[in-house]
C-alpha cells in the first residue's frame, strides 16, 4: 500500500441522484473508468457519459427483481484484493478480475420507506443487501479503494483527484471508510429496530444510530466535548427545526428546546398555549385568549427563572407575542411558524434565536427513550401516557367542580414534563406554582407554593396565586403531609395517581380539609 493510490475504474450505484452527473461527469474528466447498474446506469446514459454495466463485467444479468446483480467474485474480488499482494493478483488473473478502485454507493431508501408507512412487504424490499456487501468490501480495503456514501463527500473526492493527479490520499480513504461502516451501521440500525416492532417482542440485542448534524461548542459544561446526531426521523421539533436567526444552539439550548416543544405540543388543537423552560423543567406554562396573553400568564408563574429561558408556543409566532417577549432576555423561541412582524422584531434580538417548524409533535406517537448508564443503556417506551376526565377517579366526599376538573387535567398534562418529584399548582389554565426535582415530594410542595408567595410580592398581590388552585402530584403522597402543605398554601382540589400503603389516610385528610382528590392511576416518573 502506498499512501496515494490511483483511482482508473469506478463502480457507482445510487438511489440519491443528487449531484450524480456532475460527480461522474468530474471522474470520466479524470479518465476514469465507469460501471454501473439498474436506473443509475440509465441516468449516467442519459447525460451522454460513457458506462459499462455491471452485468457485462460479471457476465450475469441482474435477476430475480434486481435482488442480485453486484453479489459476484468479480466485483467483490475487484473491491477486496490486495494490489501489493502476488497471490492476490495472480488471482485476480487467472479470474479475470479487474480492480475496483471507487466505489460510490448510497443505499435503497428504507428509512424513508419506513416513515411514509409503507406495508410489511413493500419495506422488506427496501433493505439493500449488494450496497452494503459492496460498501463494507470496499471499507476494509481502503488502503487501496475509496468508498462514497454521502453526496456531501462528492467534492473531497475531486478536489483529491484534482491535486493527486487522480489519485486519493489514505487519510481520506481512511477517513472515508469510517463514514461508510457508520452507515451501513445505523441503516442496520434502522432495519432492527423496524423488525423488532413488527416483531413485537424486545430484542436481543439493540442498537441506535444517527447522522451528524452539528458540533457543539460544549457540553453541558466547557470541558466536555460534544455533538448533535439526527435519527432520520421527521417528528417535528428541535432536530427538524428551521433557525431564523441567533449564532448555534448549543447542548443546553438543544435538550431545553425539546423540553420546551414537547411540553407545549401536548396542547395542540386547543387554544393559544405557552410554555417556558428552564434547564429542562417547565417554569411558566399557560394558556390565554391570545398567544401575547399565554406568554404573560405563563411568565407571571416565575418571572426570575423565566429570564434566560426557553420559550415554545404551540401557534405560529406572531408581532404582538414577539414584542412581549422580548421585553426581557430569552435563548430561544420556537413554534409552528412565525409572521414577517415576529422575524422583523426577532432580527433586532441578535442573541436570540427563532426556531420555526413545520407543526407540533404528536405527544401519541411511539416512541423510543434511552438512557446512557455505566456498561450499557436504559431503554423504554417513550411516556405518551395520556388521560382524560372519564379516567378520573373522585375518592373524596367533595366532587371537583367543572373548573377545578380542567384545571387537574393541565395541572397533570404539565406535571408529565416536570422532573420528579414534581408538584405543580395551577390556576385558570395556567401554572402558579412549580415545584421540581426534590429527593421529597413534600418539599416540592413546599417550594412551588413559595415561588407563587414570592411572585405575589413581585406583582403586588394580595395573595399568592395558589389560594384557589389545584394541585397535580406525579406519583402518590405517601403521606398526608405533601397534601396538607398543599391545602395551607390555598389549593382547593388535588390530581394524583393513587396507589400509596397509606391513601386512606390521604384521603382522609382531603376529606378533613374540605378537598376534592381524584386519582388517574397513572404515575408519570421523569428522572
Amino acid at each position: 500500500m502506498t499512501d496515494l493510490t490511483p483511482m482508473r475504474r469506478a463502480l457507482i450505484s445510487v438511489s440519491d441522484k443528487t449531484g450524480l452527473v456532475e460527480f461522474a461527469t468530474a471522474l470520466a474528466g479524470q479518465g476514469i473508468e465507469l460501471l454501473s447498474t439498474g436506473g443509475t446506469a440509465r441516468a449516467l446514459r442519459d447525460a451522454g457519459l460513457n458506462v459499462k454495466d455491471v452485468a457485462d463485467v460479471t457476465g450475469f444479468p441482474e435477476m430475480m427483481d434486481g435482488r442480485v446483480k453486484t453479489l459476484h467474485p468479480v466485483v467483490h474480488g475487484g473491491l477486496l484484493a490486495l494490489r501489493d499482494n502476488d497471490d492476490h493478483v495472480a488471482s485476480m488473473e487467472e479470474h479475470s478480475i479487474g480492480p475496483i478502485d471507487l466505489v460510490v454507493v448510497n443505499l435503497y431508501p428504507f428509512e424513508e420507506t419506513v416513515a411514509k408507512g409503507a406495508p410489511y412487504g413493500e419495506v422488506i424490499e427496501n433493505i439493500d443487501i449488494g450496497g452494503p456487501a459492496m460498501i463494507r468490501s470496499a471499507a476494509k480495503n481502503h488502503g487501496f479503494v475509496t468508498v462514497v456514501v454521502d453526496v456531501a463527500d462528492y467534492d473531497a473526492v475531486l478536489s483529491e483527484l484534482s491535486d493527486h493527479s487522480g489519485k486519493t490520499s489514505y487519510a481520506l480513504r481512511q477517513r472515508l471508510a469510517q463514514t461508510a461502516y457508520a452507515r451501513t451501521a445505523a441503516y442496520d440500525t434502522a432495519v432492527s429496530t423496524w423488525m423488532a416492532g413488527a416483531v413485537g417482542e424486545t430484542p436481543r440485542r439493540r442498537t441506535f444510530g444517527g447522522t451528524l448534524a452539528q458540533n457543539l461548542r460544549y457540553g453541558e459544561n466547557p470541558h466536555q466535548a460534544a455533538a448533535f446526531y439526527t435519527d432520520g426521523t421527521a417528528r417535528p421539533g428541535v432536530a427538524t427545526a428551521t433557525q431564523h436567526q441567533g449564532k448555534e444552539l448549543s447542548y443546553n439550548n438543544i435538550n431545553d428546546t425539546d423540553a420546551a416543544f414537547e411540553l407545549v405540543s401536548e396542547f395542540a388543537g386547543q387554544g393559544p398555549a405557552c410554555a417556558i423552560i428552564k434547564h429542562a423543567n417547565p417554569c411558566g406554562v399557560a394558556t390565554g385568549a391570545t398567544l401575547a396573553e399565554a406568554y404573560a400568564r405563563a411568565f407571571d408563574c416565575d418571572r426570575t427563572s423565566a429570564f434566560g429561558g426557553i420559550i415554545a408556543l404551540n401557534k405560529p409566532l406572531d408581532g404582538q407575542t414577539a414584542q412581549a417577549i422580548s421585553g426581557i432576555f430569552t435563548e430561544v423561541v420556537i413554534a409552528p411558524g412565525a409572521d414577517a412582524d415576529a422575524i422583523g422584531i426577532f432580527g433586532q434580538k441578535k442573541n436570540l434565536r427563532l426556531l420555526t417548524t413545520d407543526g407540533l409533535a404528536d405527544p401519541a406517537a411511539a416512541a423510543l427513550a434511552m438512557k446512557q448508564v455505566s456498561g450499557g443503556y436504559l431503554v423504554q417506551d417513550k411516556d405518551v401516557g395520556r388521560i382524560s376526565q372519564d379516567d378520573l377517579k373522585v375518592v373524596t366526599k367533595r366532587q371537583p367542580t367543572e373548573q377545578e376538573l380542567a384545571d387537574m387535567l393541565f395541572a397533570w398534562t404539565v406535571a408529565k414534563h416536570v422532573k420528579s418529584n414534581a408538584i405543580i399548582y395551577v390556576k385558570d389554565g395556567a401554572t402558579v406554582g412549580v415545584g421540581a426535582g426534590q429527593m421529597s415530594r413534600v418539599d416540592s410542595t413546599r417550594i412551588a407554593a413559595r415561588k407563587a408567595q414570592d411572585m405575589a410580592e413581585v406583582m403586588g398581590l394580595p395573595a399568592p396565586l395558589t389560594q384557589g388552585s389545584v394541585v397535580a402530584s406525579d406519583a402518590f403522597f405517601p403521606f398526608a403531609d405533601g397534601l396538607i402543605t398543599a391545602a395551607e398554601a390555598g389549593a382547593t382540589a388535588l390530581i394524583q395517581p393513587g396507589g400509596s400503603m397509606r391513601d386512606d389516610e390521604v384521603i382522609a385528610a382531603a376529606d378533613e380539609a374540605g378537598l376534592a382528590m381524584v386519582f388517574t392511576g397513572m404515575r408519570h416518573f421523569r428522572h
